[in-house]
């Protein structure tokens, strides 16, 4: 359920074509819905703008397909993050639909394209082609949450002049993700060029002392750009969460 759904229902009562007891059996049905081993919330899109989330890790391809279910049971979208290939043949195997990427580890079952609601472009930018999965990840959440995406891969700052041949691009976006792992300079560098909002999303992507990703996490942290904030590593879908609300203001 969300507004316009809601609205929607409410509209039909007031002009006679939904009964009183059948709208009262469906928002009956609104704030959650148990399943086995879950208890979904249907409310959330109502309550934040945003649907509930399927997270993969730590979920069988049983599970995720009882959660999908309520989730199109109450008419909503259904978007499943970090699913892995073989977990997700046989989630796909059980739901019709299913429009799953392999790089973004993504799995979306709803309309092929989605309106566009923010304010404005998100720019994801990508500082090495080995941070794609994340910045995919980025990319496809926020396209489903209703934004148009503009994705710059391999502009790192190791070749500073391919960033700043899309400078266009960078200039006019509304809000801008910056992924990269290494020593994590990328969210640094474009805060340092747009007067936008910039959220810096470290990878795991590194040698021995990235540590997983605590190299760049800290970097972006202490980055001397006023305009950068940063999410947790590896983190695409939160930074496409934020950065959809920011898009939305």
């Amino acid at each position: 359920m969300n507004p316009d759904r809601l609205r929607e229902l409410l509209e039909s009562v007031r002009r006679g074509e939904v009964d009183t007891d059948a709208a009262l059996e469906r928002l009956a049905r609104l704030p959650f819905v148990d399943v086995t081993d879950a208890r979904v919330d249907t409310h959330r899109a109502l309550r934040i703008g945003l649907p509930e989330v399927v997270f993969a890790p730590g979920k069988t391809p049983q599970q995720i397909v009882d959660i999908a279910k309520a989730l199109r049971g109450a008419g909503q979208n259904v978007l499943v993050t970090r699913l892995e290939t073989e977990p997700a043949r046989q989630v796909c195997d059980r739901l019709a639909g299913g429009d799953y990427d392999a790089v973004a580890r993504t799995l979306w079952i709803g309309p092929t394209e989605v309106a566009p609601i923010g304010k404005g472009t998100i720019a994801v930018i990508s500082a090495g082609t080995a941070d794609l999965p994340v910045a995919q990840e980025a990319t496809r959440v926020a396209r489903y949450f209703g934004n148009k995406v503009d994705l710059l891969v391999d502009v790192g700052v190791a070749g500073l002049h391919r960033l700043l041949a899309s400078s266009e691009t960078l200039r006019s976006a509304r809000v801008l993700i910056a992924v990269a792992g290494m020593e994590g300079a990328l969210p640094s560098v474009v805060g340092g060029l747009v007067d936008k909002p910039v959220i810096g999303v470290p990878t795991s992507v590194g040698y021995g002392a990235s540590f997983g990703g605590i190299t760049a996490l800290l970097g972006m942290l202490t980055s001397c750009a006023s305009n950068v904030t940063v999410v947790n590593i590896d983190n695409g879908f939160g930074a496409a969460y934020v950065a959809t609300l920011i898009n939305r203001l």
